[in-house]
């Protein structure tokens, strides 16, 4: 008698999850038919060997034609000017293979690529383009208009674009032979002087002398270790422009740092395995992220693992192990299960001295899995896991433990007032507000930013109400302080939320808001609401982040609905608790659909 309940219910539960399936199929079409519209534009014909930005491919050569097609449009992380025949074959090929097999995007010029005696448009873009110019400066190189025309131009887009890099490398001439154009190195550019205009010749000069002013190598000795320097330095500059996103009105960290980096600097000759831990909410991954910039200039091999708590419940430690192999070694689906995983991981990182975040760690068992001990990794290795639970790092042998604690009452004044009121005090109408509300946050940073932009912007008389209720709740228990901003929502921005909470933590959002959209919850309205109020972040790539902390709290409120029985609960989002729930008989799993 309950089939047809069960059936009407089943649809209504059934429609939204079509259209969510539907509306990823569409997206992802129409993804692909962009993706291959720029390809095409971008390729022509035939594909190029020079690997654009992105790509990782080794040197082949090209032809022209494609070396043409290539460069429109392109940028570069370095750019190579050189003389062919002095360094082609020997050093320019070392250096170029060295800055690629370090995963880094770079163009090598060659006259054996060339057309005319000019540089065309293509070329002067992949120059203006790039982050790092690297002209290596040779003996026969003040002989080819070709390499002198590029230095002007490398040395034009410095004095223009303070935020290009030019490091000059010295080929067997000494510096001040280039500057002055003496000895073998005059002898090649003298020997070209008659063919061209004073302007001409006075521009290749200053530019001669431009570039000997800048600090530079000299390529004498061990050739070997000279590309190994050069490449970590480029490495040092490009990281400068990828570090980890720091929120803006972090307060109160830099004594955490200075005393964590005190230690780091001390003990540099070792792997170190640096424990930060406290509650949710206190500021770790914040703290592990700014040591982690502080650092990744001096380390070739680098990566930050967020979410390892999450992660691991929803793909387990093989991801987790394969997610860190292709951020140190760029290889992809290496292992496909925990102990496969362990001995890759051990054989392969011994030689690697690497810095590495585990953020989010819960299990003593994801630090066997993803870092072992200290023998895995090469010395000068700098391994930080924040956690909770001070007990993992222990079992971990930590080096150093940091406790992050509350902010103290003045710094927890200055964040609050930031995200309230978007200055370092409160006006002086709500300070005694500010005070109660400081007095119930307790110095936790996500609660003081969460709390803070839910008052931004209401007006004094609104203040005590919310305050009441602040105060009613146990201090220690932040998700029932933070549960304030939730009650402050209306109900389609707590189902957003819920849903968020539930479900939705790393999705694409543009998915989202079809199903949103059709349940008539005004996602676009209800998505930036969120937002101001702290309770979710959208990233570049519009996937959905909410904190941990927000994400219990979303489900906490849905358990309340009956701690006892989830069957009676409107979402289940534990994959055990719902298997247990339809297999229940059929008055069970009509009930389970019931509005």
């Amino acid at each position: 008698m309950h089939h047809p309940i069960f059936g009407h219910f089943f649809a209504v539960l059934v429609a939204p999850i079509l259209l969510l399936g539907l509306a990823f199929y569409i997206l992802n079409k129409k993804k692909a038919s962009v993706r291959k519209n720029v390809e095409d534009a971008n390729t022509g014909t035939s594909g190029s060997l020079i690997a654009p930005t992105g790509a990782r491919s080794g040197g082949s050569s090209s032809s022209p034609t494609e070396t043409k097609t290539t460069l429109t449009g392109n940028h570069y992380e370095v750019f190579l000017s050189f003389r062919g025949p002095d360094t082609r074959d020997g050093f320019a090929d070392h250096l170029y293979n060295g800055l690629v097999d370090a995963g880094i995007c770079a163009f090598r010029d060659d006259e054996e690529l060339r057309q005319g005696e000019e540089i065309g448009p293509d070329l002067s873009a992949a120059i203006k383009n790039s982050k790092i110019l690297i002209p290596i400066l040779s003996v026969n190189y003040g002989s080819s208009k070709w390499c002198l025309d590029e230095l002007v131009q490398i040395m034009e887009c410095k004095n223009d674009n303070t935020g290009i890099i030019v490091l000059p490398i010295f080929y067997k001439v000494k510096p001040a032979d280039v500057r002055y154009q003496k000895r073998s190195f005059g002898d090649a550019f003298h020997s070209r002087e008659k063919y061209f205009d004073p302007t001409t010749l006075e521009k290749w000069k200053q530019a001669l002398i431009k570039v000997c002013s800048l600090k530079a190598w000299e390529a004498k000795g061990y050739e070997g270790k000279l590309v190994k320097s050069i490449v970590q330095k480029v490495l040092s500059e490009l990281k400068k422009e990828f570090e980890l996103v720091i929120p803006e009105n972090v307060v109160g960290i830099d004594s955490h740092v200075e005393e964590i980096m005190k230690f780091v600097d001390k003990n540099s000759s070792v792997t170190l395995f640096v424990g930060i831990h406290g509650m949710g909410g206190i500021g770790k991954t914040t703290l592990a992220k700014t040591i982690y910039n502080k650092l990744s200039h001096q380390f070739e091999y680098c990566s930050f693992i967020a979410d390892i708590r999450e992660l691991c419940k929803r793909k387990g430690l093989e991801y987790l192990q394969n997610q860190l192999i292709f951020a140190i070694l760029k290889q992809k689906d290496q292992v496909y299960n925990k102990d496969e995983g362990i001995s890759f991981l051990s054989s392969k990182f011994k030689g690697k001295k690497v810095l590495i975040i585990f953020d989010d760690v819960d299990d003593d068992d994801q630090l066997k899995a993803l870092v072992g001990n200290h023998n895995w990794f090469s010395s000068g290795s700098v391994i930080i896991i924040t956690t909770r639970n001070e007990d993992i790092l222990d079992k971990a042998n930590v080096d150093y433990k940091h406790e992050h604690k509350e902010l103290d009452k003045n710094k927890s004044l200055i964040l609050f007032s930031r995200h309230a009121f978007r200055m370092d005090a409160p006006p002086s109408e709500f300070k005694e507000l500010t005070n109660e509300v400081l007095f119930t946050a307790g110095g936790l940073p996500l609660s003081l930013e969460v709390l803070g932009s839910f008052f931004c912007g209401k007006k004094a008389t609104q203040w005590g109400g919310t305050i009441e209720k602040l105060k009613k709740v146990p201090h220690r228990k932040v998700q029932e302080k933070l549960r304030i901003s939730y009650e402050a929502l209306d109900k389609g921005q707590k189902q957003i939320f819920l849903d968020i909470a539930c479900f939705l933590i790393g999705t694409d959002e543009r998915i989202a808001f079809y199903m949103w959209d059709d349940c008539e919850f005004f996602p676009k309205e209800g998505i930036e609401v969120l937002r101001f109020m702290s309770l979710i972040k959208v990233g570049e790539d519009h996937m959905l982040k909410m904190h941990d902390q927000l994400r219990d709290l979303g489900r906490w409120i849905v358990c309340e609905e009956n701690e006892n029985e989830p069957r009676y609960r409107s979402k289940l989002w534990d994959s055990k608790e719902a298997l247990k729930v339809l297999e229940e008989d059929e008055v069970t799993v009509s009930l389970l659909f019931l509005p």
